[in-house]
């Protein structure tokens, strides 16, 4: 018997990408392109034709934009979706949109010498479109408007905790933000590695920054002071590392190479937790594909940490949690509803 091909329909308005996107995905065996489409109303009734998938989906495009398609897709047949985006301020912004609608991932759309830079890219557009094709999608975790969790104002931070890591990939952004939307003002800081875009990561910290009572932040800087009621989100390009300078903790991001294809990498940041602060820490590692960040999370359970991984059935893709359950460095296995009640009945007590 063959293997199963993933089917894929590209949806785009320019020729040139859909026979790149095509090249590139039909050069997995995995993958097969079953068709494409120039706007939206093709794509419906392709959709309905050919029943792919997993779409990749362009932002811009004439008669209706990806934005108003993808919400359609979502509130009318809930599938797996890849948006091809640029690399700009807009571009992030409608991105980060698309996922908060439902779209499983994103590819960067190359904007100058488009066929050597679109086959450099390949192997990230085929990785994610695969990965895409096998999520767990169209299931809302939580209600909109999730309610924050209160915390009694005589319990305080007992044991002392003094950083929360959290690490993210593939439908990390919607995932971190419905954790850290629900967390009252005054947590021990938080240090947050997702996998992203240079582009993208200041717009995401914003996002979150508006969504939040903590007050998060982009780690544009050497040498930042941890600070309590603070989030430090590593930048797209960098690793973000903590470090504790004579008794004082704080982040300091470091340009050293990649990890597992990663920069910023969750391995990084869990493992320089585990050296700085040790048994003083929560670490927590959240839904994405591969395994960055499993090794890293057991550290900080040798060094005595609180460590927990999303469970199967609230992930978009099982891949990090998965491995470092296998790895014995989670442990607690918590469906994404509950991280943020952990968070504060570790922090501070029942």
């Amino acid at each position: 018997m063959s293997k199963y091909r993933y089917k894929v329909l590209i949806v785009d308005d320019s020729p040139l990408y859909r026979t790149l996107i095509r090249e590139c995905l039909e050069s997995d065996p995995a993958l097969e392109v079953i068709g494409a489409a120039e706007d939206p109303y093709e794509a419906r009734e392709k959709i309905k034709k050919l029943n792919p998938d997993v779409i990749t989906l362009d932002i811009e495009m004439p008669k209706m934009n990806g934005i108003q398609f993808l919400k359609n897709l979502m509130r009318l047949r809930p599938m797996p979706v890849v948006m091809v985006s640029t690399l700009t301020q807009h571009g992030a912004e409608v991105t980060l949109s698309a996922l908060e609608i439902g779209a499983v991932d994103y590819v960067p759309k190359p904007s100058a010498n488009i066929a050597t830079a679109m086959t450099q890219e390949r192997d990230e557009l085929v990785s994610k479109v695969k990965a895409a094709a096998q999520a767990n999608i169209g299931q809302p975790l939580w209600g909109k408007q999730a309610a924050p969790v209160q915390v009694n104002r005589h319990h305080y931070n007992r044991k002392g905790y003094e950083v929360i890591a959290l690490g993210a990939s593939t439908g990390g952004t919607e995932a971190l933000r419905g954790v850290l939307e629900r967390l009252p003002e005054h947590m021990p800081p938080i240090v947050v590695t997702q996998h992203i875009k240079a582009a993208f990561c200041g717009p995401f910290a914003q996002r979150l920054d508006r969504a939040c009572r903590l007050s998060v932040e982009e780690v544009t800087a050497d040498r930042m002071p941890l600070i309590q009621g603070h989030v430090y989100v590593a930048p797209g390009d960098r690793h973000l590392t903590v470090v504790n300078r004579q008794g004082h903790l704080y982040c300091q991001p470091t340009d050293e190479a990649p990890v597992e294809r990663h920069r910023p990498s969750v391995d990084v940041m869990f493992s320089s937790v585990a050296e700085a602060v040790g048994a003083k820490s929560v670490g927590v590692i959240l839904t994405g594909m591969g395994r960055d960040g499993a090794s890293g999370l057991l550290k900080m359970h040798q060094a005595g940490a609180l460590t927990a991984a999303q469970d199967q059935a609230s992930s978009v893709v099982w891949g990090m949690p998965r491995v470092a359950i296998e790895l014995g460095g989670a442990s607690q296995v918590l469906p994404l509803s509950n991280v943020a009640n952990f968070l504060v009945e570790t922090v501070y007590g029942k």
